[in-house]
């Protein structure tokens, strides 16, 4: 029953590269999916744009592309299909009222992401209603989530960063090391679990809510504890993303300090944006390098803590008191890291700018879809009063004072990296 199980994990994670590119190759080659409008102010634009037939189309045709590709994925893991096709019209909806909900304008200004409503919206239902347990055990989270993230490879473009310069790849190579081992020290002082110092080592430092997922996929981590993580990343971004640009205009910093600043602090991609938007061209410049260069060391972190994971952590008795050969590192090594990697070097080095900037959006539209629809799946499997049960404060402690330390370590980088 062991090696059956360990056999169905390893043709989950080749499944989940074949199928990101899969839909890679589609949107190259066949088929295009467009971008549905979810953008809204009042109820006027809700109806005339968001419920536009054209756009109830696009969503309609989103729906079977995306039921395609999951069908195929639990037929080739062997999860029961006839479960499947019954569960994802259900996490389809929930999510789509995710992004709905995500897209007025208001949402969008105060820097609310869509997965956050999937995780509100999964948690609501799944902790009020009891779901029965083929429900459950047909939600496809991990399936979700790789291939999300094999389609993340295709917008970390090595070319891209080489042209910001090498401050940014300097200050995010020194940032990321010296948080992540920071955050990692402080975990194991506060005796917080070794999948939630994982996690929240890799969120602090890296690229947030990215850096958790690709964690918990590279140490199979608990998907309970990938979305306490998650949320600490969204909720703690907010506060970030409105007083650091106060704080740097009362202090009167430079904006290529105040840029750097931002984008080496702050978890998410969305919040740097919107705290450099609210600085000035430069800082939203400078924030976005640095950002976009700390995402280009996720493919690489992903394999370290793979390594890591497996030599430290492997439970079979025979091997406990020694080295794990290559071929145990192999069979325990994720292989949706080895899908993002080949995105990216691809995406990189055999396609041209234009190509590129052609799928882009509707390949990112996917990518974000896959993990909204993860959150959602998180959050119906998930029981709200483990999530926030007292066992939890001391990983709420390690992450906000390691992100208290991210925020003054990288600013002192970056006024010795960006003042001059």
């Amino acid at each position: 029953m062991s090696a059956q199980s360990k056999k169905i994990t390893i043709h989950e994670d080749w499944t989940v590269v074949i199928l990101g590119f899969l839909i890679i190759g589609i949107s190259l080659f066949l088929f295009l999916p467009s971008v549905p409008v979810f953008k809204w102010s009042n109820p006027a634009n809700l109806l005339s744009d968001v419920f536009d037939l054209e756009n109830l189309q696009i969503l309609l045709l989103q729906f079977v592309y995306f039921l395609s590709i999951g069908t195929t994925g639990a037929f080739l893991i062997g999860k029961p299909v006839k479960n499947f096709l019954v569960v994802f019209p259900v996490v389809y909806v929930l999510t789509l009222i995710s992004l709905i909900i995500a897209g007025n304008t208001f949402v969008k200004g105060i820097n609310l992401e869509a997965v956050i409503f999937s995780l509100i919206i999964g948690l609501a239902i799944g902790n009020f209603f009891r779901l029965p347990e083929w429900f459950r055990t047909a939600l496809s989270t991990e399936v979700f989530v790789k291939i999300g993230l094999v389609l993340l490879g295709t917008s970390v473009i090595f070319s891209d960063i080489l042209k910001a310069g090498s401050l940014g790849l300097f200050q995010a190579l020194v940032v990321v090391l010296s948080v992540w081992y920071f955050a990692f020290w402080l975990c194991r002082k506060l005796k917080v679990d070794d999948e939630l110092t994982m996690m929240i080592s890799s969120a602090v430092s890296i690229c947030g809510v990215s850096a958790a997922i690709a964690t918990s996929g590279a140490i199979k981590g608990d998907s309970k504890k990938l979305s306490y993580v998650i949320s600490m990343v969204l909720v703690t971004a907010i506060p970030m993303m409105i007083f650091m640009p106060v704080i740097a205009r009362y202090f009167n910093f430079p904006e290529e300090v105040t840029g750097a600043w931002l984008g080496g602090s702050i978890d998410t991609s969305g919040a740097v944006v919107a705290s450099g938007t609210l600085v000035g061209e430069t800082a939203l410049k400078i924030s976005t390098i640095v950002k976009f260069s700390q995402n280009v060391l996720l493919g690489l972190a992903a394999f370290v803590i793979s390594v890591y994971w497996t030599y430290t952590k492997n439970s079979s008795a025979e091997t406990a008191d020694s080295k794990p050969t290559l071929g145990i590192i192999w069979e325990r090594f994720p292989k949706f890291v080895i899908g993002f990697i080949a995105a990216s070097l691809v995406f990189s080095f055999l396609l041209t700018p234009e190509t590129r900037d052609n799928v882009k959006d509707s390949l990112k539209n996917i990518q974000g879809l896959w993990f909204a629809l993860a959150f959602t799946s998180i959050g119906l499997e998930t029981n709200f009063k483990d999530l926030f049960s007292n066992t939890s404060k001391k990983p709420l402690y390690a992450f906000l004072i390691a992100q208290l330390f991210n925020i003054i370590l990288t600013l002192l980088i970056a006024f010795v990296l960006f003042s001059t």
